[in-house]
């Protein structure tokens, strides 16, 4: 059986435990940058990126975390090429779609994609639902079932707790293709009332699962105790599907017995993300659950634009930030660019590039610790958006 925590409907806390083996604790390995560890695959000679700079801010987020990477690459000694998509909002309003014939194809045949935020207010379908959004065609079309959202607390980061730098390091991994939004668009309504499906698979369940326990291998544990730990996150106690997803984790984590596991229920990890975020190190969520949590957590750790993201398939995977396109501030030069450069990062680890990949967040924690970067309280940076893509940029060599 594996090593896991039963729960009641009244618990509200999960106790940290030690796993066993290898995972029992990290005190034979530094703290690795690199929220996929050895995962992922082999790198290419050739690093071969789609980039879909989006909407609003997107381009500069973009055009920021470019610069990076012609810099890493020059360090690092490995050749790239960058080809560009227009798509999202502005792509709807000029063509009628947000993804141009034959994009996925292209997509399909990358080492990686990054993508700006995309959407704009005014862009709308004719039933007043918002256009020109990504997400669902990228996660479906290019089945990237993982959404892998690192939450670390860096140096001369504020973040909305008690805690401090190094304290808070964790990822959260949410499944990216069914649960609640699979009903996207195929609800059933009427003026009176509305319903949508929560689907949930074996088969989804295994593979995201499956992602999160081999993630956890190449972590060094929960900043609280080295533990190396998955936390199945679910609302088990009240729905039949949740209570498919804890089962088929149970088999999962057996597999795994160098790993700990546990469960809490949503609630309770919501309070728990705030009260000890210390004892984390890998959750595992359904889709909903995971959107709502990885929120959540950006505000521990300085707001969403301290927060990356991948979306993990496969055959092929996409980076971008957490947050919207702020159509407000685009072409102002007033964006902080830290969430674009952070999901470069998780790109390059996913393409097999780790050490270019610690590289790029080595730069990014060196400029927050020494002050070269300063984000206010909205988090936009003192000196501007070029002014944090250059503090990033000088700090990438050793």
């Amino acid at each position: 059986m594996p090593h896991v925590r039963p729960e009641s409907a009244a618990q509200s806390e999960a106790e940290p435990r030690s796993g066993s083996g290898s995972g029992s604790g990290a005190e034979s390995q530094p703290r690795s940058r690199s929220p996929e560890g050895a995962a992922g695959p082999q790198p290419s000679e050739l690093l071969d990126l789609v980039v879909i700079p989006g909407d609003g801010i997107g381009p500069e987020l973009v055009g920021s975390a470019l610069e990076v990477l012609e810099r890493t690459a020059a360090l690092d000694g490995f050749g790239h090429r960058v080809t560009t998509i227009e798509a999202g909002a502005g792509a709807y309003r000029s063509t009628g779609r947000a993804l141009p014939d034959g994009a996925l194809e292209r997509l399909r045949t990358a080492d990686g994609v990054l993508k700006g935020p995309v959407g704009l207010p005014g862009v709308r379908h004719p039933d007043g639902t918002e256009a020109g959004l990504l997400g669902g065609l990228l996660r479906l079309g290019l089945d990237t079932f993982a959404n892998v959202r690192p939450m670390r607390l860096l140096p001369g980061v504020t973040g909305g707790t008690r805690h401090g730098a190094g304290e808070i390091d964790y990822v959260l991994v949410r499944e990216n293709t069914e649960g609640l939004y699979l009903s996207r668009g195929a609800g059933a309504a009427t003026p009176h009332a509305a319903c949508d499906q929560l689907m949930i698979t074996r088969a989804g369940t295994e593979r995201v699962v499956r992602y999160a326990f081999s993630l956890a291998r190449g972590r060094a544990g929960a900043p609280a105790d080295g533990v190396r730990r998955v936390t199945c996150v679910d609302k088990s106690n009240v729905l039949r599907s949740y209570a498919l997803f804890r089962r088929v984790f149970d088999e999962v984590a057996a597999e795994y017995p160098d790993i700990a596991a546990e469960h809490l229920y949503a609630d309770a990890a919501a309070h728990d993300l705030v009260a000890r975020p210390q004892c984390f190190d890998v959750l595992v969520t359904e889709n909903f659950l995971g959107d709502v949590l990885s929120d959540l957590g950006a505000a521990t750790v300085g707001g969403l634009g301290m927060c990356g993201s991948l979306n993990a398939g496969v055959h092929t995977s996409y980076a971008e930030p957490v947050h919207g396109s702020a159509p407000d501030i685009a072409g102002r030069g007033l964006a902080n660019p830290l969430s674009q450069i952070l999901s470069l990062a998780l790109l390059l680890d996913r393409a097999g590039r780790h050490a270019s990949g610690d590289r790029v967040r080595g730069a990014v924690e060196s400029a927050l610790a020494d002050g070269a970067v300063e984000l206010d309280v909205r988090g936009r940076p003192a000196g501007g958006t070029a002014s944090v893509t250059s503090a990033v940029c000088e700090r990438l060599a050793p």
